[in-house]
């Protein structure tokens, strides 16, 4: 129409058509068109108000695309790419239920590996095999191409062995979109969008995946291969972290082997030696401990060394450590605060071994330990074995007067 309301003449629309397309061409894509009079003119008009829309449709999907794969990439580990891709492709797929399963090496087996849900409960959990040789998955696999299934019942009944189908059904799902990822031209899995409602999925759907689905596809592929390699390096670490504990800790006890124990002790001393502080050595033996092998046997023993270990082990702070010095003989080192109260520590721990008998297969076995301290205030030049040498002449003053006691040798 023109400014007075009449259609406008052929040679009056000619240029408005130029100027509609030229601000299409430009992305203005909110244009209005003269259709009247119907004439051949007109119907010229009309596709290209239909064009501005499909453009301007189009646009829109493109940008909503272009925001999805920005997204996507943002993710490192695969959790985390599908965790994007369930929420940011609702915005151009409707779905109710997303689910990710990856081909086996041999390509024969199909394992659900993750999968979001709006059901109450999920039937389909990751872990869930199906074989795919005679599986209808097998044509999306070879074709690449996204499959639609708009009413699940009835393909459930032309195809009652579909397990997964009756899960999916179980679940609510009536409809689903299933699509391929390739990746370096190799199938990988299969994405499964579905929908509680049916005929949900159109043609547009697919087109949308595939205009996703190489990008999608490496990034998934990338993923999985990172987190695998993340995987792998955690259990390396993990691996790494036993034998370092194993060659740190004696293997009946679980306390600090020999070698630990001196390391911490020449530790100990640097740092008393330079800042000053008191430090004190604790050096205990199991009161007639070769009794317990002759009478009882060497399992026996094992389970006494386990049990006073594990009560030495209880009675100090943390920051302390219970050491396997060799044998039946355990050494303590304190530091700090604790250096200074050593005698009382001994005191404590060996009323914590005699006060409760050991339960040996329904034995009691009354176990007690004598305890020599070397105590210093100030560490001057003292290495760990002339320590160590002092707090086991104290010990031989506890088990010279009696065994079962405390004694402390002071280095001044």
């Amino acid at each position: 129409m023109g400014a007075s309301g009449k259609p406008l003449e052929t040679d009056e629309r000619i240029p408005v058509f130029q100027s509609a397309v030229k601000q299409l061409r430009d992305g203005n894509f909110d244009v209005e068109i003269p259709a009247e009079p119907l004439d051949a003119v007109g119907i010229l008009g009309l596709e290209l108000n239909r064009l501005a829309e499909t453009l301007e449709q189009n646009f829109e999907e493109t940008r909503k695309i272009q925001q999805i794969a920005e997204q996507l990439t943002s993710g490192l580990f695969l959790d985390d790419v599908l965790e994007k891709v369930f929420e940011s492709f609702r915005t151009v797929i409707p779905y109710n239920r997303l689910g990710a399963a990856f081909l086996s090496d041999d390509k024969l087996q199909l394992t659900h590996y993750w999968g979001r849900s709006d059901a109450a409960t999920v039937i389909i959990a990751p872990g869930y095999t199906a074989p795919m040789q005679g599986s209808s998955l097998q044509a999306v696999i070879e074709t690449g191409k996204p499959r639609i299934i708009n009413d699940l019942e009835s393909y459930l009944a032309e195809h009652p062995e579909s397990d997964s189908t009756r899960k999916v059904l179980a679940e609510g799902v009536l409809s689903s979109l299933t699509c391929p990822l390739i990746a370096h031209g190799k199938p990988i899995g299969l994405l499964f969008f579905s929908s509680f409602a049916k005929n949900t999925y159109q043609n547009v759907h697919q087109g949308v995946f595939l205009r996703l689905a190489v990008q999608l596809s490496l990034l998934v592929e990338k993923s999985r291969l990172y987190q695998q390699l993340f995987e792998v390096n955690q259990e390396l670490l993990e691996a790494r972290r036993i034998l370092e504990t194993q060659a740190m800790h004696d293997e009946l006890t679980g306390l600090y082997n020999r070698r630990a124990i001196m390391n911490l002790l020449e530790t100990r001393l640097s740092r008393a030696r330079r800042e000053g502080l008191p430090l004190s050595l604790l050096m205990i033996d199991i009161d007639f401990f070769k009794k317990i092998n002759d009478g009882h046997g060497h399992h026996a023993g094992d389970r006494a060394l386990r049990a006073v270990a594990a009560r030495l082990n209880s009675c100090v702070r943390d920051y302390n450590r219970v050491g396997r010095y060799g044998g039946e003989e355990f050494l303590i080192v304190l530091d700090g605060e604790d250096a200074e109260v050593a005698e009382a520590i001994a005191e404590r721990l060996r009323l914590s071994i005699a006060d409760e008998a050991l339960d040996d297969c329904g034995r009691r076995l009354h176990l007690t330990i004598s305890v020599g301290v070397a105590m210093t205030p100030r560490v001057l030049e003292l290495d760990p074995h002339q320590f160590i040498a002092v707090a086991d002449q104290a010990l031989y003053d506890a088990k010279q007067g009696g065994r079962n006691r405390v004694r402390v040798r002071r280095i001044v």
